[in-house]
């Protein structure tokens, strides 16, 4: 079969095989670890080699031989209704590893599907029924219309736009719920976004540039732009689903759904318990008594150093909420009210002030500064040290400089 290699063919086929290559790795990983984090972004993957593989093949000269161009045509390569919808999901699992697809969620992948079956009913035309090509006889790849491509865009706006809703409703959750919340904040969904952001950029601009979306030969420095794009992406996606953090369910008893309303088809149910404390609380709380708030004050400040429960380094606001006898939801407010923060700060706070105790009373003399920080729950370098600088002003070293020169 013929292949035309040159530059241009060569530099896409390099990503497409790597595509591949990527979208087998992580469908494995996705398998054998039970991640469907990872078989969806192997999904995608797969879609990214399809995405460019109509000018791989033009470039190496595939379209410009009859029986290649003729079936090529055809093909729906660039499955621009189904790479949102994947996207979407690969972010949505990402951050709750307890999701699953149902039924509802198949409403995703109806445009796809629609636009699949319109492929294969011209194919079918052409070739089966009227025997020759009708639909096709301006020479032109359906896949490269204006509408499908404005489409297409738009689509992938609106999941953009949806996964970024979802991932700051997770950050605000994961934040109001651990004092760990930086360990399983990912740093990665919001490089992710960033790229996707970046692809669509480049859309934009490419058709800004140049809307003549059917020609070949004009089109090449974009798919490059893209194929380096997608390429980031599974790189650093492989890599972080080694070091990926918590599930997200673990965290459903503080709080009921996360995404509700974000786009259609997409809820997620609480648990339900019949227990007093599992009552439910209002979002806000009104008229609130400043005696009643003093008094609950005190208790989480007497529960916290009583307990140390700072020093759990997985600490929730679940646990706290045990040890109160509370609904968890009714635990943060409070905590929210009463001390002015969330509570991952909140935590953090009383750890950074044991660590201050330890070291004004010279056991960094006996344990270095980060073994004081890990006994005092922190569960990161990072993470101590910016929530040390935050609180002190000074670094640990530059405030353990200033304690010696007492």
């Amino acid at each position: 079969m013929l292949f035309s290699f040159n530059e241009k063919s060569v530099i896409l086929l390099m990503f497409f095989v790597h595509a591949l290559v990527f979208a087998c790795l992580l469908l494995v990983k996705g398998i054998r670890y039970s991640s469907a984090s990872d078989r969806w972004l192997s999904f995608f993957m797969f879609l990214c080699a399809l995405y460019i593989a109509p000018f791989m093949l033009g470039y190496a000269g595939w379209y410009s031989q009859e029986n290649y161009r003729h079936l090529l045509f055809y093909m729906p390569f660039q499955q621009l209704f189904l790479i949102p919808p994947v996207l979407f999901f690969y972010m949505r699992s990402l951050l709750d590893k307890s999701f699953t697809i149902k039924k509802r969620h198949l409403l995703h992948f109806l445009p796809a599907v629609l636009y699949d079956l319109y492929s294969l009913l011209i194919f079918i035309c052409d070739e089966l029924v009227i025997g020759h090509s009708y639909f096709y006889e301006d020479g032109r790849d359906k896949d490269f219309a204006a509408w499908y491509q404005v489409a297409g865009f738009a689509s992938m706006f609106v999941y953009l736009f949806a996964s970024f809703v979802i991932y700051r409703r997770y950050r605000h959750y994961v934040f109001a719920s651990l004092s760990f919340a930086e360990a399983v904040a990912y740093k990665w969904a919001e490089r992710f976004i960033a790229a996707l952001l970046v692809l669509l950029s480049l859309r934009l601009a490419f058709f800004i540039i140049n809307p003549e979306w059917g020609e070949f030969g004009r089109k090449f420095w974009y798919y490059v732009c893209f194929s380096v794009s997608f390429y980031y992406i599974s790189i650093h996606g492989l890599v972080n689903s080694v070091r990926q953090g918590v599930p997200l369910h673990i965290f459903s008893r503080a709080s009921g759904s996360m995404l509700q309303g974000v786009l259609p088809g997409i809820k997620t149910e609480p648990e339900v318990n019949n227990s007093d404390t599992a009552a439910v609380i209002p979002d806000k709380v009104l008229d609130i008594d400043p005696e009643e708030l003093a008094l609950w004050k005190e208790r989480i400040n007497r529960v916290m150093n009583e307990a140390k429960l700072f020093e759990n380094p997985v600490l929730t606001i679940a646990d706290l909420a045990e040890k109160l006898a509370i609904h968890p939801k009714k635990a943060s407010q409070w905590v929210n009210l009463g001390f002015g923060m969330n509570y991952n700060d909140f935590v953090n706070s009383y750890r950074v002030r044991s660590v201050l105790e330890k070291m004004e009373r010279g056991e960094a003399d006996l344990q270095t500064i980060i073994g004081l920080a890990f006994d005092a729950g922190f569960n990161s370098k990072s993470t101590f040290n910016r929530v040390f600088k935050k609180s002190t002003g000074l670094t640990p070293r530059e405030y353990m400089a200033k304690l010696q020169q007492k």
